[in-house]
């Protein structure tokens, strides 16, 4: 599909700096296809499910993978910057490096060493490859728990691009830019959805009977990266390291069986599904990489319902959730939040999409999202 279908024009001001307070004040958009669009908020979420509904949340903690470093040549020395994105060893992450054409495999790169910095947060990497789009493959001298210590002494939280060139990460962002539940270490970027639940609203949705399960899926900075072909065909998409337990995979197809629906709260949790789902709809046990990706006129699973803030343009999330609802029903609801002022992007507002019967699914190719 062409690429342009999913461009349309977003007024600078509606993106969200900070989150709503409380989380759960945010907006929520209601998108059922066919039956149109709904204003809510996220702490009504609970009068939209049903008792035996399950939740399934992506439970990735982030890591301050932001990193600024002296790259060394001999006697030459030069200012870089390092986006962690994915681990692949005990010693070594895949990272984006800014500016990519001032590294060489074989350079040294030094971290932390400034007067701001402590001693236990000193420490070096060796460029081992250097790839496309300025991503590189870094070998650190330290590995384990000892790189870990040393990354959130000297790391900052790696905010999206659409956020750190209007302001700095601060202390706030380190819990602002966190889901309540995060457990596993490992993400570079936020599973945003999750980012409007609280004690409150766990709380509310206990009472109304609606499951909670948890899937990994360590988001990498690759979900910000723009769609720069014309043709979906021809993008490629960055993997990402995720896992679903069997237990999970057991609790959901027990809820499905039993009538129960799935909702996954955000992308990263319906990617993770859609990856671990057999052709016949049920859920196995799953663990590693996954570049799965979703444009209009896949056939979805695993997930039945799909909570999601607002995406970029021209962005793998934007065709992700085209496809859920269909790409008509879509721009229909990203024009209604544009013109009723909704807080796009990481830490703004949601909405609660509906799947798309199968025989609705073929695209309108003639009108995308202008």
């Amino acid at each position: 599909m062409r690429v342009d279908l999913f461009d349309f024009d977003l007024p600078e001001e509606r993106i969200a700096l900070r989150p709503a307070e409380p989380r759960d004040s945010a907006k929520m958009l209601v998108v059922r296809p066919g039956e149109g669009l709904e204003d809510r908020t996220v702490r009504e979420l609970p009068s939209l499910l049903e008792t035996g509904d399950v939740l399934v949340f992506n439970d990735t903690k982030v890591i301050p993978a932001q990193l600024k470093g002296i790259r060394r040549r001999g006697e030459a020395a030069a200012q870089v910057e390092a986006t962690l994105h994915m681990r692949v060893a005990p010693d070594r992450w895949l990272a984006f490096m800014r500016p990519g054409k001032r590294i060489a495999v074989g350079d040294r790169i030094h971290f932390g060493h400034d007067a701001n910095s402590c001693f236990l947060g000193q420490f070096d990497a060796t460029v081992i490859e250097k790839g496309e789009a300025g991503e590189a493959l870094l070998g650190f001298d330290l590995s384990g728990p000892f790189l870990d210590e040393a990354l959130h002494a000297v790391g900052h939280i790696p905010l999206p691009p659409y956020i750190a060139s209007k302001r700095d990460d601060d202390e706030r962002d380190r819990s602002d830019y966190q889901t309540i539940y995060a457990r596993e270490e490992g993400a570079v970027a936020a599973p945003t959805a999750g980012l409007h639940f609280t004690p409150e609203l766990f709380a509310a949705l206990d009472a109304k009977g609606v499951e909670r399960r948890f899937v990994t899926l360590h988001v990498g900075a690759g979900t910000f990266l723009p769609v720069k072909v014309d043709d979906t065909a021809d993008h490629k998409m960055h993997a990402e390291i995720g896992s679903v337990s069997p237990e999970t995979a057991e609790a959901l197809n027990a809820a499905k069986a039993r009538g129960g629906r799935i909702i996954a709260v955000g992308t990263t949790s319906l990617r993770l599904l859609e990856s671990a789902a057999r052709e016949d709809g049920t859920l196995a046990g799953w663990s590693g990489p996954t570049d799965i990706f979703i444009t209009p006129g896949y056939r979805f699973e695993a997930a039945d319902m799909l909570m999601t803030n607002f995406h970029l343009p021209r962005s793998t999330l934007v065709m992700l959730v085209s496809a859920f609802c269909g790409l008509e029903t879509m721009r229909a609801a990203y024009a209604h939040a544009i013109e009723n002022h909704y807080r796009f992007y990481s830490y703004g507002d949601a909405s609660l999409l509906f799947k798309e019967e199968n025989d609705r699914r073929a695209p309108d190719i003639r009108q995308g999202f202008q």
